[in-house]
């Protein structure tokens, strides 16, 4: 990362922000983040968990910058009580969230088939058969439906299960425990016995498919730790998150969908669209959801770097924000209003770097299908309740409508 000399001159450094965890519902962005972009585009923050504070980088340069640089570090980030969001903090071995390189691609290489482009392709029609099910049932069952228990939840779930290759007698209950950790229901207990019960089961998978050929997730692992290529230990790591990866499809499906429940004239472009090009309103609706709470997870400074003429010390915690990101004016212009015709769209909803989502392409199948599909098949889809009586979820990382009931 290079820096323009005369920015060097030490500057007093900002000062610590306390950023709550605010309850937000709905697609509002967070007016905290708000403030600290305005700020400046190096800020200082201290959240609700951890001990002590962190950069937040919010400019989408800086953004790609940091997330692309190895001297910032995510492994030391497992050894420390960095100032967090998330009030339980306990890392697996084997997670690429905190991996760095070499051991990121050394972790990464036996999966990255699955989840290829041409892979993608393979796996589409057996996709669309299991929405086809799915919204069939909604359609049988009459209105009004609530879209995200009967499609938007079950349709990610069950794909991911094709993907990692969960038979279909394990199926139903892989399905509950994914349910209950992604649940605000039940509370950190049970959402703790269901991670008990699905390690547990992974462990057991990965171990039955160590002499494998197929090509599904657990067999790729399963071969993998016969080979020596990574640990068993790293194997269930690596499965746990992708698993459960059907999550942020979930919620940030719902919010699209929401969005264009609640504005006819998104609706109405969507609608007057072949789905080949709807793919530029999708952009644009994944760079302007607020789809997470605040931040992720924060990067170790591995060794002194200056950054707009403040010096980020070696051990000094940073953390990116996406969100702030692809709302940066300089690169979006406008960047609250949605703009379905906006051209270049360089978001970052994904990531960026070695921690880009590995399901990325899985998800945006997944996403472009649902709203197909439901547009297509219910040309009278509409919210059955007034907007504001839409329940959203709360005190979660991941933001998203909890309900999302439709009449057509």
């Amino acid at each position: 990362m290079t820096e323009d000399p005369t920015l060097l001159t030490a500057q007093v450094p900002p000062p610590v922000r306390d950023w709550p965890s605010l309850d937000l519902a709905g697609t509002e962005f967070d007016p905290v983040l708000a403030d600290l972009m305005r700020e400046g585009p190096l800020t200082r923050i201290r959240l609700p968990h951890g001990e002590g504070w962190a950069w937040l980088a919010t400019r989408h340069a800086d953004v790609k910058a940091i997330t692309n640089d190895p001297r910032f570090g995510r492994a030391e980030v497992t050894r420390r009580q960095v100032t967090r969001m998330a009030p339980h903090f306990k890392p697996r071995p084997g997670s690429l969230a905190f991996a760095d390189q070499p051991d990121h691609n050394r972790l990464r290489r036996p999966v990255a088939g699955a989840f290829t482009v041409a892979a993608m392709k393979r796996l589409r029609p057996r996709a669309q058969e299991l929405l086809d099910e799915l919204v069939a049932g909604v359609l049988r069952d009459g209105p009004p439906a609530d879209l995200i228990e009967r499609v938007l939840e079950p349709f990610p779930i069950a794909v991911v299960s094709e993907v990692m290759g969960v038979p279909a007698e394990d199926r139903e209950r892989v399905h509950a425990w994914t349910r209950q950790i992604i649940s605000t229901n039940g509370g950190a207990e049970a959402a703790d016995r269901a991670k008990q019960g699905m390690y547990g089961w992974i462990t057991d998978t990965v171990r039955a498919r160590a002499h494998s050929t197929d090509e599904d997730v657990y067999s790729l692992l399963g071969a993998a730790v016969a080979r020596g290529e990574i640990g068993e230990e790293e194997a269930v790591g690596l499965a746990g998150p992708l698993q459960i990866g059907g999550e942020a499809v979930t919620h940030n499906c719902g919010q699209m969908l929401f969005l264009m429940l609640t504005r006819p004239e998104l609706m109405a472009d969507m609608r007057s669209r072949e789905p080949s090009a709807r793919g530029p309103v999708l952009d644009e609706l994944l760079r302007y959801i607020p789809h997470r709470t605040s931040v992720g997870l924060a990067r170790i400074a591995l060794e002194d770097v200056d950054l707009h003429g403040h010096r980020i010390a070696a051990g000094d915690p940073v953390y990116v924000s996406y969100l702030a990101a692809n709302r940066d004016p300089d690169v979006f212009p406008e960047p609250d209003r949605i703009d379905t015709g906006r051209d270049p769209n360089p978001h970052l909803s994904f990531g960026n770097g070695s921690h880009y989502c590995t399901g990325a392409v899985l998800a945006r199948m997944q996403t472009e299908l649902m709203v197909d599909t439901l547009l297509e098949r219910m040309p009278g889809l509409r919210l059955a309740v007034p907007a504001d009586q839409v329940v959203w979820r709360r005190r979660t990382m991941i933001r998203g409508p909890r309900t999302l009931p439709v009449t057509w």
